[in-house]
């Protein structure tokens, strides 16, 4: 609580409010003890002193994840952090060592998956953010460590998620002790699978909680030596057997009834069950389904888990017929008998469903019937027999349903502890306790009696530990701690479970008397505590009693109370199951002996469950404990919703304000000292003068501000409760008088800057006025001087354009007239011309017409034609395509059209040929007769010429000659008539011209035509001759496939080496020397050495001598390509060598060898013996190489050869193979590359071969890229935080210190730099292909980003301004490298950063309130998702300059995404995976490389000098 020294107006304080348990707001007025705030809600509240609690005004509005950080510890501090978390969706929060997890009422699947597991794995307890798997890892390391069991106890009211908390522990246990299944169930499975077979027999649907535990659970999780799950255990507490016959609406009985209603057709007719409705057990309350809940799935879930955790079959039937039994009794009703007091089945109804329930229970009907109606009571004498009541019977009814139920849950844990099994070696264990909270309801009985006593017990337990935290934390600071008190509740549990005197030992006394009634009880716990402090008795009550709890005050009602302590089975009941025929129903009732019988004593529930809790404490109090307080937030049980009144009263039922309450009473505020230097420096300025350490420097400070009672440890500052907020005030005086003197300071700078404005702008203003009197006198002379100027040029302006416009009308209208003369004639011949031009376009049209319409005509018939075909091909394609031998049909097919074409190219040519030959001699025919015309022409016009002439020459004489009138008539018309005849024969001769000219021209541009098509009918000859050899390829690929696949099939053990596979048999085989070994006449034993060691022995033919020296070079083969021969013009020597040595000795072709199995071991040895870069690198480009070669060479065996085509005959084909001769296609064997690539017929030895070496090229680059992953993993996580500077720095002094963290900043960053430059620097020496650098880089930065991001999201202090500018700066380093690496080998690894580099991004962005949701997802973070950005909004935090973070809108758009994504889908985790695949592929290796880089590789030097190798030179 405050204190009136700490308290001034101005303070900010929290205040008592009946509607929301607390607010915050201003202190007002202070008047003596009593002080005025102004809530921020807007209302004023006047209180006192006394009850008002300081807030922190600098506290982070995300809250802090581990509560004892925070300035002030108490109950408004600790709920506004939770409250600030949970609507940020942090569930979890720390309280020191204890985790609180408030309900979120949604899933949440990204936070339970795998990669968070892996995550959690081995960090440090509180380096991550708080979570339920850093409660499992911290207890699993402590184990592991230290040797000592664990326990973690979940505690909570119903509904506060305390099942699903104790199912994640489970499964993070699993996880980390978990190992291969060898046969059979794994233990972990085991254990994880009970969770659901006991959800479904123990739990229920209540008012807070849809499933909740109606029993409580402690599971004890056995590991062995090396932290593998050993063993487990199950102990169940007190299971709530009066849920079986009485349910209060809106609560559900177990859910296994529920299940079974919803089976299968053939279980429901077998059980003879169905709607809920119908049994009197379900149907006492209107809820039969939950939401979201598919009860027929359930019992489906439910009976495959019974499965894993060891029941059988028969068992499971056993089971449900026990639970239909159950069901069945509910609905037997009765009425009065014939006799006075009996009873007796009501109706048929009734009598059906005894039936049934005895037919299920395998028991004769009448002695059901009997055990229900009769009582028999033993006396000394004589066995005397009374009948029941309805009433009564229907009493009994139910005790048999409660303990035939309670007897098959017991049945199912036992079993399933059984089927699971200890480890009796086991000496560490891990313990689970998943327990009831403290309840408080309306009506209190018997069972919120024991649960509270569970929770008063573990309470005493929780404080101790909390106690003890306390005191090793000050042990461990060497400060004082012996006046810290605690208050012990040893009283209350005196009061319950003292023995004698105790209320349990009252009531099992009133249970034994036979006339004790509840009223009785009550009397009696009156009367023995009427003045113990801890019970009362209300007012208004003649048998409840109300016990002062730790949590609260709680009024139990005792009128059930004797009746559910009774722990006994009627004795016809126990007589009547006992001797069922079903052997399952009968081992819940063993038959009991006589003797042990009638000794037994009388046991109730209440001292059964009292030796339980305390056999549980002392398991407990040998373990080392870890609690989790579960929280549920509200009772509607829906999400973002929070009550304060609701959430403060489970953080005291929890014991959470009873360890805060233990911090207060010592020393609740603890700072480091570089935080208490950093918040309370400015009090005492000259400690900081850099002249004395951090401790030092906190002691001065803290003498001189006179403060009392605080310690000084060897790491922290401990402050008692109130002394941070009497700090705070003086801070806030130190600040205000600072504040005040910048105001007076600022104030006097804008006066004075406000004065030398003002006389600047005077002085201005004058300037203005007598530069603008200046301006315009001289305005006035210029406009004089301007007046007369315009008036001279207006005159000889009007003078001139008098002129000009007369001028201009002459010229204009002599114009004029020309131009109409000139339009006139250009008319008239426009006129004729156009006529011309349309006369002859008219005509063109009518015969382009006419032609375009045939052709289209014949186009389109053709295309008729050709698309029916087309389509009845297509169709006959995919009828073939269905059958097995569709390519085999589609190869002959084309083989046939490409002979088609072929005949018909040539046909074509040598139509083209003859028809220019026929062209060439009409043309020379035509030539010839043109030239006849044209000599004729020019007759005809030599002698017009000379006619003229000779006309001439007579006119002229005749004008000589006296005129004589002869008109010689007949010679004219003559002369006129062959002039005529002439003129015709020159207009025809000129025609024929001109049509042989267009016959030419038509003729050239047909030629040209035909010669066209005939090269496109070339062309797809080749196409198709191209895609013929693929088809082929790809059946002789399939084919061998095929082999192979049969092959495999047939043999039982595919990892054996190939030799194994390819054992010799006792076929008789030709004998041949080839493939590096000889092939041998017989076999008769498995082909265990080489061949040519075998053959030897018997070979017949071949000597000695030569069998030895090939051996000898298969042995000096491989003993030069294991060393380092090194590469030729980049290429590595090794991988060329071996493949000549096995093209020579001709082992791709052989049907058995060994030398491929003596290759892959070779290799397998080499990697690893040596996993240093260089030699990997080595293996790599040797492998790599090798691959490549044999992808080029090798053919499957069967595959059809590549055909030479046929030599032509015709002259057209000799004109065709002379264009394919031509330059533009170059045959493989100009550049020599047959001599390095020669396609063989490879054998399944050779293919197995190329799979093995490509297994093994992948597993080479995956340990590449691993190995370079574990190296950056630890420097990554060096270069997520910046090293934190504060203020203390200046105490350590000098200014090297500042130089030498910033190199220590940048040398993290530079490390993983030259770790790459190192590794692309060992790639680029051994020729590694440049894709396979870029992949393996790719793959780097990927997991950079991860690991980054990752971090980022998982640590808050890693959201900070100053880290996104450490972060931002090393990414900087990551691209100028990528940069320098240049794109042929970095490829696109820096776009894998995509995710940090956004993300540092926004942390480094000024005045985040001012972005709105749209800029951060569209520009800034657009590959982000909403969970991962909503996260770093969250967490970020600005060290620097204390800035805010995006806007409350922007969170909330946020959260309401996130909110409709969780509702529609399973969310994906905002966590990135790591990606481990191989990103190639063998065709992607042979795109990166050329055949003609291998040309001019020379063989290893040691193999030339060796006489066998000598065919290397070739």
């Amino acid at each position: 609580m405050a204190t009136l020294a700490n308290i001034a107006v101005g303070s900010q304080v929290w205040v008592a409010d009946p509607d929301d348990a607390w607010v915050d707001g201003e202190v007002f007025e202070v008047s003596g003890n009593e002080v005025k705030v102004i809530c921020t809600s807007g209302k004023t509240v006047n209180a006192k002193v006394s009850n008002i609690f300081p807030k922190d005004a600098e506290a982070s509005p995300c809250g802090v994840d581990d509560m004892t950080k925070l300035a002030y510890l108490h109950e408004p501090g600790v709920l506004q952090n939770l409250r600030s978390r949970y609507d940020m969706n942090e569930i979890y929060t720390y309280t020191g060592s204890i985790l609180i997890a408030v309900n979120p009422f949604r899933k949440l699947p990204h936070l339970y998956n795998t990669h968070m597991m892996e995550q959690y794995k081995g960090a440090t307890f509180g380096e991550l953010s708080p979570h339920v798997f850093a409660v499992a890892d911290a207890a699993y390391r402590l184990m592991i460590n230290e040797g000592v069991s664990q326990s973690i106890l979940v505690s909570g009211e119903s509904g506060a998620g305390k099942t699903e908390s104790t199912k994640m522990l489970m499964r993070y246990l699993a996880y980390m002790g978990g190992r291969a299944a060898a046969e059979g169930r794994t233990i972990e499975q085991k254990v994880l699978e009970s969770n659901p077979v006991l959800e479904a027999f123990g739990n229920a649907k209540t008012v807070r909680n849809n499933n909740s535990s109606r029993f409580g659970k402690f599971v004890e999780i056995q590991f062995n030596q090396r932290g593998k799950i050993s063993g487990a255990a199950i102990r169940t507490y007190l299971l709530e057997r009066s849920r079986v016959c009485q349910v209060s609406d809106p609560e559900r009985n177990y859910h296994c009834f529920y299940m079974l209603c919803a089976a299968p057709p053939e279980d429901i007719e077998r059980y003879k069950l169905a709607n809920p409705r119908t049994f009197h057990y379900l149907n006492q309350t209107n809820c039969y389904e939950l939401d979201g809940v598919d009860e027929s799935k359930e019992y489906l879930q439910t009976r495959r888990a019974m499965e894993v955790v060891g029941i059988s079959t028969e068992e499971q039937d056993a089971i449900f017929r026990v639970v239909a039994a159950i069901l069945h009794l509910g609905n037997i009703e009765f009425s009065e008998g014939k006799e006075t007091d009996s009873s007796t089945p009501k109706n048929k109804k009734s009598w059906f469903h005894l039936q049934t329930a005895a037919d299920l229970l395998m028991c004769d009907e009448n002695a059901l019937e009997k055990s229900l109606c009769e009582r028999v009571i033993v006396t000394r004498d004589e066995n005397i027999t009374k009948t029941l009541d309805p009433e009564a019977a229907v009493l009994s009814r139910d005790a048999l349903a409660k303990v035939i139920y309670s007897r098959l849950f017991d049945w199912l844990v036992n079993k399933i502890n059984s089927s699971i099994g200890q480890d009796p070696h086991s000496k560490s264990l891990i313990g689970v306790l998943d327990i009831y909270g403290f309840e408080s309801f309306k009506t209190n009985s018997f069972e919120q009696f024991c649960i509270n006593l569970t929770n008063e017990k573990l309470q005493q337990h929780f404080n101790q530990h909390v106690f003890k935290m306390e005191q090793e934390e000050y042990t461990k600071e060497e400060i004082n701690w012996s006046y810290i008190e605690f208050i012990d509740n040893q009283d209350v549990l005196d009061l319950i479970e003292k023995k004698p005197g105790g209320i349990i030992a009252l009531l099992d006394e009133a249970c034994v008397l036979p006339r004790s009634t509840h009223e009785t009880f009550a009397q009696k716990l009156y009367q023995t505590y009427k003045n113990h402090k801890r019970i009362s008795k209300p007012k208004l009550s003649r048998s409840d009693f109300t016990i002062h709890h730790y949590a609260g005050d709680v009024t139990y009602q005792t009128e059930l109370f004797l009746d559910k302590n009774k722990d006994y089975v009627i004795a016809e009941h126990q007589s009547l199951l006992s001797v069922s025929k079903c052997s399952f129903v009968a081992g819940l009732f063993p038959t009991l002996a006589e003797d042990s019988a009638k000794s037994s004593k009388f046991s109730s529930i209440g001292s059964r469950f009292k030796q339980q809790l305390q056999a549980l404490l002392e398991t407990l109090s040998t373990t080392e404990p870890h609690y989790i307080r579960c929280v549920k937030p509200n009772n509607l049980l829906k999400p973002a919703v929070f009550e304060n009144h609701n959430v403060l009263q489970q953080l005291r039922c929890g014991g959470v304000m009873e360890a805060i309450r233990i911090s207060c009473a010592g020393y609740p505020t603890r700072r480091t000292f570089d935080e208490f230097i950093d918040r309370f420096g400015i009090l005492a300025p000259g400690v900081l003068d850099g002249s004395c350490d951090e401790i030092t420097a906190s002691k001065r400070l803290l003498e001189k501000i006179g403060l009392e009672g605080y310690q000084v440890g060897k790491t922290k500052v401990f402050l008692r409760a109130g002394q941070l907020a009497e700090l705070d005030s003086r801070r806030v005086e130190v600040l205000g008088r600072s504040a005040r003197i910048i105001q007076r300071k600022a104030r006097s700078y804008l006066a004075r800057r406000s004065f030398i404005l003002l006389r600047k702008a005077t002085l201005q203003l004058q300037a203005s006025c007598r530069g603008y009197l200046a301006r315009e006198l001289y305005e006035n002379m210029r406009r004089d001087a301007a007046s007369l100027m315009i008036q001279r040029n207006f005159h000889k302006y009007v003078a001139r354009k008098a002129y000009k416009g007369l001028l201009s009308a002459s010229v204009t209208i002599q114009a004029g007239i020309r131009g109409m003369a000139a339009r006139k004639e250009l008319l008239f011949r426009r006129q004729t011309k156009a006529a011309i031009v349309i006369q002859s376009h008219c005509r063109q049209y009518l015969a382009r017409l006419h032609y375009s319409r045939i052709k289209k005509a014949a186009i389109t018939t053709q295309c008729a034609w050709r698309a029916r075909m087309a389509r009845k091909e297509l169709k006959n394609l995919k009828m073939a395509a269905r059958e097995t031998g569709a390519l085999q049909a589609a190869k002959n097919k084309l083989e046939k059209q490409v002979e088609e074409l072929t005949w018909r190219l040539q046909l074509e040519k040598r139509m083209r040929v003859d028809m220019e030959d026929a062209k060439s001699l009409e043309n020379a025919k035509l030539q010839s007769a043109l030239h006849e015309m044209q000599q004729e022409c020019k007759e005809t016009k030599a002698l017009l010429v000379k006619e003229k002439e000779s006309a001439r020459r007579a006119a002229e004489e005749a004008a000589n000659l006296r005129v004589v009138p002869v008109i010689d008539t007949p010679l004219m018309d003559k002369l006129t008539a062959e002039n005529e005849k002439l003129k015709a024969l020159v207009s025809s001769l000129e025609k024929k011209i001109d049509e042989t000219e267009q016959k030419f021209e038509e003729a050239s541009r047909l030629s040209e035509e035909r010669l066209k098509k005939a090269l496109e009918a070339e062309s797809k000859m080749h196409q198709l001759n191209n895609s013929m050899q693929s088809l082929k390829e790809k059946l002789s690929d399939m084919e061998t496939e095929n082999q192979v696949l049969r092959q495999q099939s047939l043999l039982n053990s595919p990892i054996k080496p190939m030799s194994e596979h390819l054992a010799i048999t006792t076929t008789p085989m030709k004998h041949d020397l080839e493939n590096g070994q000889f092939k041998s006449v017989e076999a008769k034993e498995p082909q265990t050495a080489p061949p040519a060691i075998k053959d030897y022995a018997i070979s017949s033919k071949l000597t000695i001598p030569n069998a030895e020296r090939q051996h000898e070079s298969v042995d000096a083969l491989f003993n030069c390509v294991v060393k380092n021969i090194g590469f030729s013009n980049g290429k590595p020597v090794a991988a060329l060598t071996i493949y000549k040595c096995f093209l020579h000795w001709k082992s791709f072709e052989s049907e058995k060898t060994s030398v491929f199995d003596r290759l892959i071991q070779t290799i397998g040895t080499a990697i690893e013996n040596d996993e240093s870069y260089d030699h990997l690198a080595y293996c790599l480009s040797n492998t790599t190489a090798l691959l490549f070669l044999l992808q080029k060479s090798l053919r499957a065996a069967g595959s059809a050869p590549r055909r030479k085509t046929p030599p032509p005959t015709s002259l057209f084909g000799r004109m065709t193979q002379g264009f394919r001769s031509s330059p533009s296609s170059v045959n493989l064997s100009v550049d020599g590359l047959d001599l390095v690539v020669r396609q063989v017929e490879a054998k399944y030895p050779a293919l197995l071969f190329k799979q093995q070496l490509t297994a093994y090229v992948e597993k080479i680059y995956g340990i590449i890229r691993d190995n370079m992953k574990k190296d950056l993993t630890h420097l990554l996580t060096l270069c997520i935080q910046a090293p934190r500077t504060a203020k203390s720095s200046m105490l350590r002094g000098s200014s090297r210190s500042g130089s030498f963290g910033h190199s220590g900043q940048t040398s993290h960053w530079q490390s993983i730099i030259e770790s790459l430059n190192n590794l692309l620097k060992t790639l680029q020496q051994n020729y590694v292909p440049a894709a396979l650098i870029q992949k393996v880089f790719t793959q780097v930065f990927s997991f950079i980003n991860m690991q980054l991001f990752n971090s980022l999201l998982l640590r808050r202090e890693c959201c900070s301004f100053s880290n996104g500018e450490y972060v931002k700066a090393g990414l900087a380093d990551l691209e100028l490298w990528c940069a320098q690496a240049k794109p042929e080998y970095a490829g696109t690894a820096w776009e894998e950063l995509k995710h940090i580099r956004q993300a540092v991004g926004f942390l480094v962005i000024f005045q985040k309130y001012r972005i709105s949701y749209d800029d951060i997802v569209n520009d800034l973070c657009p590959v982000l998702s909403v969970q991962q950005l909503y996260r770093i909004c969250t967490q970020y935090w600005d060290d620097k300059y204390n800035t805010q973070s995006v806007s409350s809108s922007v969170l909330s758009s946020m959260r309401i995404l996130m909110t409709e994504d969780s509702n529609t889908a399973v969310s994906n985790s905002f966590l990135l995976d790591d990606n481990s695949s191989i990103p190639f592929s063998v065709d992607d290796i042979s795109s990166s490389l050329q055949e003609k880089d291998f040309v001019d590789v020379k063989p290893a030097e040691e193999l030339l000098q060796n006489p066998a190798f000598h065919f290397l030179q070739d």
